[in-house]
């Protein structure tokens, strides 16, 4: 039987209050809008890809890997911090100064709503792992609890910020957790290679940087994708 959730709330509260002033200061980026959020996306893209290096160096000891895994890390997290960066850019997206930049809002709202409901559902229901040798935290019951909170929060943006179909958003919201998970066993996998339990030790609670945005650099990798794709086609 599952220990309740009540019992288990050791590091709860040191996570809610660094997981708040992560919040506050995101949102003051995204307040400041345009240029401020294009840097602040910019300098949590260099910080992690910082901590993606940390863990190729430990991961192997051979040059060419080395340099190989690098590479690989400017592209990934790099590419993500970019779309982030530009889809909080009221002025490149040429949309009217001062107005919410609800693209990125979305995102970021997706993956936050998809680690808080996989983190209360899978240690309140617990249940069979999703991948036990990459991420033994990780349940199906987690997985389940991401993909709802992640369609709710997208459908209570698309009802009040945009006329899309709330239905629509809901799903694309649980597809977002998806990926976002994704990114999450991507790290988990890298950091189990190399021996680490955490990315760095920068945010109380949470580990590095990249322990806390590998979800949604996997979530803006795939929608910075689809524009690309979207914007190829238009011009075709």
């Amino acid at each position: 039987m599952p220990v309740p959730l009540w019992v288990r709330t050791g590091d709860l509260p040191v996570r809610a209050a660094s997981g708040l002033v992560m919040v506050a200061i995101t949102a003051a980026a995204l307040w400041a809008g345009d240029y401020w959020w294009s840097a602040f996306a910019m300098l949590v893209g260099l910080v992690t890809l910082g901590e993606w290096v940390r863990i190729i160096w430990r991961m192997t000891k051979q040059p060419l890997r080395r340099v190989l895994g690098v590479a690989l890390g400017v592209i990934y997290v790099g590419f993500g911090a970019y779309v982030l960066a530009v889809l909080g850019n009221a002025q490149v997206l040429g949309m009217p100064e001062g107005m919410p930049a609800w693209p990125v809002i979305a995102i970021i709202a997706a993956v936050i709503a998809t680690d808080t409901g996989a983190y209360f559902s899978g240690r309140t229901i617990g249940g069979p792992k999703i991948a036990p040798k990459i991420s033994p935290s990780k349940t199906w019951a987690g997985l389940a609890g991401g993909m709802i909170a992640s369609g709710a929060v997208m459908a209570v943006i698309a009802g009040y910020a945009t006329d899309r179909s709330v239905l629509l958003a809901a799903v694309v919201g649980a597809g977002a957790a998806v990926i976002a998970q994704a990114g999450d066993f991507l790290e988990s996998g890298m950091k189990r290679r190399a021996a680490l339990k955490d990315s760095g030790n920068l945010i109380p609670g949470h580990g590095g940087f990249f322990d806390r945005v590998d979800g949604l650099i996997a979530v803006s990798w795939v929608v910075g994708i689809i524009i690309l794709f979207a914007l190829f086609n238009l011009e075709i």
